[in-house]
């Protein structure tokens, strides 16, 4: 499988594909896509991500996020395009997972994102690294599982052999249970997207071995270590995870911040009021952050006569006008750009401006 990839949602801007290696070897998925200060999302437990791209239930979320972020995502192992050969869910692999995308995007310092099961691993990885983390956000999200009534054991037992009988099947029949619960207020054609997300995304095996972990984790102890600004934000009626939970995590964490969605959709949809209440929350969290700086470019091999013909480039002028303004042959000049592009890495002819102009202030 190639190292990149390009994907678009709709109309919107493209993704970034690429893989890493996690700490045991799985390959791990990931997708940059957006512009802004950087958000790393750590994925909830349904996830493909070329597939959510078209969805009528992600799509909003996606395109919104990247006009106020540069947003990482991944695809959890044994999920979506991450490698679906995996014998361990447990917590401890799930952040070396956080850990390797991170690194391999080459984020110093960024904003996470714990959406749904991302909890967990998103909880301890700020414990772990809290120079890496700028500012912590929760959605629908929790610490650790509650202990289970004997009519959650029940129910629990009921989902498994749900999961069993009708993960694969053709039919959705048996996977709307989980879509009821997840987007009780989408419309048919929401809900068909996640049915189909389900079949995708995991092999009924991988969705019973991860599900049994899941319910394991439990990082309740790490909250008070935390030391980052943190906004948790929570459908008011969800049914995949209590709003009790979020209430929590906003208790426990210092100085967090609990905004309610009035919303009874675990994914709040774009359509809902609280959609907006959402997105200017999370702009407004992450402004601080601002752009990341770009480094300063390295001009230190490039010849005084190549950063003549730079400069000149970068204020818009055309080889004729170079030419003429250094006394020199147009061949001369086509020949020092083709140098200079090739020394800093720059390709295509639509680099020529905006890039080099970039190169140059460093901004």
């Amino acid at each position: 499988m190639p190292s990149s990839d390009r994907g678009t949602a709709g109309s919107g801007p493209p993704q970034e594909l690429r893989f890493c290696r996690s700490a045991d070897g799985v390959r791990i998925a990931y997708a940059r896509h957006g512009s802004g200060p950087p958000l790393v999302i750590a994925t909830c437990w349904l996830s493909h991500l070329q597939h959510d791209w078209q969805s009528p239930v992600w799509r909003h979320f996606l395109e919104d996020l990247g006009r106020i972020a540069t947003v990482v995502r991944y695809d959890e192992r044994g999920h979506g395009l991450s490698d679906w050969d995996v014998d361990d869910f447990g917590l401890e692999a799930r952040i070396a997972d956080l850990e390797a995308v991170v690194d391999h995007a080459g984020l110093d310092r960024f904003a996470l994102m714990a959406m749904s099961q991302g909890g967990p691993p998103s909880i301890a990885y700020a414990a772990r690294h809290p120079e890496r983390v700028s500012r912590l956000l929760f959605y629908g999200s929790y610490a650790a599982f509650r202990d289970p009534t004997p009519e959650d054991l029940e129910l629990d037992a009921t989902f498994e052999q749900l999961i069993k009988v009708g993960w694969a099947r053709p039919d959705s029949a048996f996977r709307r249970v989980f879509t009821s619960l997840m987007i009780p207020g989408a419309t048919e054609e929401q809900m068909r997207w996640v049915d189909e997300l389900q079949r995708v995304s995991t092999p009924m095996e991988n969705a019973l071995a991860s599900r049994r972990q899941r319910k394991k984790a439990n990082v309740v102890d790490l909250l008070p270590q935390l030391d980052v600004p943190t906004l948790v934000l929570h459908s008011r009626h969800d049914r995949m995870v209590g709003f009790e939970d979020s209430r929590f995590l906003a208790s426990v964490i210092a100085g967090a911040r609990l905004v309610v969605l009035e919303s009874s959709n675990h994914v709040v949809l774009g359509d809902e009021p609280a959609w907006p209440v959402f997105l200017d929350e999370v702009a407004a969290f992450l402004a601080p952050d601002g752009r990341p700086a770009r480094p300063a470019p390295d001009l230190s091999g490039l010849s005084p006569r190549e950063l003549d013909v730079l400069r000149l480039a970068a204020e818009g002028q055309d080889n004729e006008s170079i030419a003429r303004a250094l006394t020199l042959s147009v061949r001369t000049v086509e020949r020092h750009l083709h140098n200079t592009y090739n020394k800093l890495g720059i390709q295509g002819k639509s680099a020529r401006t905006a890039a080099v102009a970039r190169l140059l202030t460093g901004s």
